[in-house]
């Protein structure tokens, strides 16, 4: 009887807590799912730039905020390795020295907090290099006095093919296709293709993606990409985790195999709240070859498309 009155104490506090986050924050407050207490909110160090922007996805436990503490998830795609652990463990610690009342609110500034601090660092580190840049063009006696190598010493080949790559590339954002949503467990997964014939239109593609709140809140945005470079007749292809332990990795490898090339694939994963396993990574790669196919870069009736692809405009070309 106890824990029935104790949850519904937390079913209150978390209501209360949502409508005044939803009343301070509007439009960056977002309910992806009331039901099952799953929310996001995307939080930015200022309304003037997107560059340093996060959002945080949360699920609300039964028991929150009386005993658990909420879950959660960062997403930005700038947001990795040691940063990313700093960052939890303010919140953390937050929710430690608050324990048994509502955090959100304090999250949220605890993270706008971090994201101006992170603002005003990166806009010192840019104005260092710049000065560095303009020190170094003084001439090879500077490098030397320096131990600077020049500068085409210091890029790999794989580095040079990427620079050739873009030099080709165009500055217009691909135009991005959404594939269908699978769904199992609650959890959910959406694919999103572009064609990219430059590194730098991979970047594009991802601030396009991030634009939209929907798959800005989700749990993991996987992507791996493959640009054919005719000139050298070699690929310059990367893929991206996002947190998704292995998938990234496993999406690349399914267009190797498929033999695809100038184009990015990325699945997006809402996480249910249910652990798939393996089905996770079948979902990803399902996704994925579903908007290739639909795109036209796997023939589906071409059942040696599973061991090679096409591109498509150079359907019947491959790699040597």
């Amino acid at each position: 009887m106890a824990t029935s009155v104790e949850n519904a104490g937390d079913l209150q506090a978390q209501v209360d807590e949502v409508e005044a986050l939803s009343s301070i924050y509007g439009d960056e407050w977002c309910v992806i799912d009331e039901a099952s207490r799953i929310f996001c909110i995307k939080i930015s160090a200022d309304s003037s730039s997107s560059k340093w922007t996060v959002c945080l996805q949360i699920i609300l436990p039964p028991d929150y905020p009386s005993a658990s503490p909420p879950i959660y998830q960062l997403n930005a795609a700038w947001l990795r390795g040691p940063e990313r652990t700093q960052l939890s463990n303010m919140l953390e610690d937050l929710y430690v020295d608050n324990a048994g009342e509502s955090i959100l609110y304090l999250w949220v500034e605890k993270i706008r907090e971090f994201l101006v601090e992170r603002s005003q660092t990166s806009d010192t580190e840019e104005g260092f290099k710049m000065r560095m840049s303009t020190e170094e063009k003084g001439g090879a006696e500077d490098d030397v006095a320096w131990g600077v190598p020049h500068c085409l010493e210091l890029v790999s080949a794989m580095e040079q093919v990427q620079l050739s790559s873009e030099a080709i590339g165009d500055g217009e954002t691909p135009l991005i296709t959404h594939g269908q949503v699978i769904t199992d467990r609650r959890s959910t997964f959406q694919p999103h293709l572009a064609p990219v014939v430059a590194s730098k239109q991979v970047k594009m593609v991802l601030d396009a993606l991030y634009e939209n709140k929907k798959i800005a809140s989700a749990t993991h945005n996987i992507y791996a990409y493959r640009i054919f470079c005719e000139d050298r007749q070699t690929f310059l292809q990367d893929c991206e985790d996002d947190g998704e332990t292995a998938a990234g990795g496993r999406l690349l490898h399914l267009m190797q195999i498929l033999d695809v090339r100038n184009v990015m694939v990325v699945v997006s994963r809402w996480y249910g709240g249910i652990l798939l396993g393996p089905d996770r990574f079948k979902h990803i790669c399902n996704c994925a070859r579903g908007i290739l196919v639909q795109e036209g870069y796997v023939d589906p009736t071409d059942e040696s498309a599973k061991a090679g692809g096409r591109n498509k405009k150079q359907k019947g070309k491959k790699a040597k």
